[in-house]
């Protein structure tokens, strides 16, 4: 089968397009054709080494953690998916990587592909919704009246975020740019701010919580908009505890985890019509390194998605 690899931490030119063997298909995994993988930011950081320590990898290895495809083997001890059964999942980054045409994967990290949409748009949805899940519902916590800051709406992440605060019944400001205030308010957003013309932190004050998908100046300005006991819920970059001690507030840091029960859950609810994903670029397999260096850019709209069969 063929795989994206790489031998060596670099830029996107270290990504090669090899041929592999099939993975072998444990007694508790399903052997999954992949139709489409995800594209995500933590590609590129593991890529280059940025996240070497965090997650150690043995060359040469194989790059991605989400897609969606169709099963063709089941292990001895899996009965919830049969061959022929269309999945998505976000896999531990252990395992192989899913820029390949197959992947075995823990059949406890997948679920079912909504029915209503395409296998690009469901892989849209793993590694960005299981985050958002575990900001809004696992650690927030958001109920009906909560006043919810969300920057990055237009982001993979912070899109299914201003969805399922929503659905919690909160208020919700977003940040996004110019281009994508239309598209956050669409989601739900009750208030959009363009950070490219207005400064969030002058607006949005007396927040509940901030799910900060961004870190940086977007956190620490973040932190003169909580109420006092307020939450800040980091997904990029761990917020000091010190600096929550001194705004009075309180702060977590959060990310993806592989969860085929709650993944379910978000498929139940595209599946319905009340989550939708943002679907950016497509690019086949081969080019890969492409699509590295467009994410890396920060030029990309939505999840960028790789067209694997």
């Amino acid at each position: 089968m063929k795989a994206i690899r790489i031998h060596a931490y670099g830029d996107a030119s270290q990504m090669q397009l090899e041929e592999v063997l099939v993975p072998a298909c444990g007694a508790n995994d399903v052997l999954v054709r992949v139709v489409a993988a995800g594209i995500n930011p933590i590609d590129w950081k593991m890529r280059s080494g940025a996240m070497a320590q965090m997650i150690p990898k043995t060359f040469p290895f194989t790059l991605g953690s989400d897609a969606a495809g169709v099963v063709t083997a089941v292990g001895g001890a899996v009965t919830a998916f049969s061959p022929g059964d269309e999945v998505f999942f976000y896999a531990e980054f252990a395992r192989g990587g899913t820029y390949a045409d197959y992947v075995a994967v823990d059949a406890a990290q997948v679920a079912r592909k909504p029915r209503t949409v395409s296998f690009s748009t469901a892989v849209a949805l793993p590694m960005p919704g299981l985050a958002a899940w575990t900001a809004v519902i696992d650690t927030a916590q958001v109920t009906r009246g909560m006043r919810v800051l969300i920057h990055g709406g237009a982001g993979a992440l912070g899109s299914v975020a201003v969805q399922l605060a929503k659905a919690q019944g909160a208020h919700v400001t977003a940040t996004a740019g110019t281009a994508d205030v239309a598209v956050v308010k669409s989601l739900g957003a009750d208030e959009v701010i363009d950070y490219r013309t207005q400064q969030f932190e002058q607006i949005a004050s007396n927040m509940d919580v901030v799910i900060d998908t961004l870190g940086g100046p977007t956190q620490e300005a973040s932190w003169s908009t909580l109420r006092a006991g307020g939450l800040l819920v980091a997904t990029t970059q761990p917020p000091s505890p010190d600096r929550a001690t001194a705004a009075g507030a309180r702060a977590a840091f959060v990310f993806s985890t592989p969860r085929g029960g709650v993944l379910a859950q978000l498929a139940a609810l595209m599946e319905k019509g009340q989550l939708r994903v943002l679907v950016g670029q497509e690019f086949a397999l081969a080019d890969a390194a492409q699509a590295h260096r467009l994410g890396e850019s920060g030029k990309s709209r939505g999840k960028m998605i790789l067209r694997v069969s």
